[in-house]
């Protein structure tokens, strides 16, 4: 099932505002022949319908949650790992985006004025549906709510600057998160392609995770509370690259769908 929070145009029985609801339509159909069904309040728990439906051209779509943190996993693919002149890290190596950095499909991703070198990494994104404290590996996936596509994009010039992450990666908008969530989905094997102007630029799959989900998610647990709605970017293989002010990045992960977001000056 996927679900997705969006702007709609209101109709005879609701005024037009945000909602939660489910995108309906084949995963191979066109945006023409999808509807989204609104159900209501939030989506943790059963759902139930309101009777509200729009076609999907009719809405406009948000960031699927607005997270109280997302914790993001550094150098989770090997060959990304590589690539950035270190080895791999043999437990888990994890940093936080704030929330504010989350924006939504066909958001714009804004280029700060302080830096001079902005890379987009195309990632899996895991929500959390239930809260997560100490959980046991074995325990881990039942506390995921689905799953959806992420871009950790990164001020790289400023990361090897300051010698940590928080500034590079902290941006407003440098975390865009859609276009809605899968909730059914085997994330053991998923391709991950990136492409920025329709030239592919990253083709990964989720098999070559150094630290696979589950590990993911007992390891964070064990640092912080995961709640509802919670985020964890598994982190992105090899291929990362420079994105500059009128280029459009996106995100394709087989199950789930495609995010793109055009780049502009902040």
């Amino acid at each position: 099932m996927r679900i997705a929070r969006f702007v709609h145009p209101g109709s005879a029985t609701a005024t037009s505002g945000v909602a939660w609801g489910t995108v309906e339509g084949s995963a191979d159909a066109g945006p023409d022949e999808l509807t989204v069904a609104a159900i209501e309040g939030h989506p943790f728990g059963p759902l139930a319908f309101t009777g509200d439906r729009w076609a999907f051209t009719d809405v406009r779509l948000l960031s699927p949650f607005l997270p109280s943190k997302v914790v993001a996993l550094g150098k989770n693919y090997a060959d990304h790992a590589q690539e950035m002149g270190g080895d791999a890290p043999t437990t888990p190596l994890i940093f936080l985006k704030p929330s504010t950095s989350v924006i939504g499909e066909g958001d714009s991703i804004r280029l700060p004025a302080s830096s001079d070198e902005v890379h987009y990494e195309g990632e899996l994104a895991v929500v959390i549906g239930t809260p997560a404290r100490h959980v046991t590996r074995q325990a881990a996936l039942d506390h995921v709510f689905g799953y959806a596509v992420a871009n950790d994009v990164t001020a790289r010039d400023q990361q090897r600057s300051d010698g940590q992450f928080t500034r590079a990666k902290g941006h407003d908008s440098f975390c865009p998160l859609g276009p809605w969530v899968e909730t059914v989905l085997d994330p053991g094997d998923l391709r991950v392609v990136t492409r920025v102007n329709g030239e592919i630029k990253q083709d990964g799959r989720t098999s070559q995770m150094i630290h696979d989900i589950a590990t993911q998610i007992a390891f964070v647990s064990g640092v912080m509370t995961l709640l509802p709605g919670d985020v964890i970017l598994t982190g992105t293989p090899a291929g990362v690259g420079p994105i500059v002010a009128g280029d459009t990045v996106s995100v394709e992960i087989e199950g789930i769908g495609t995010l793109t977001n055009p780049v502009r000056t902040a």
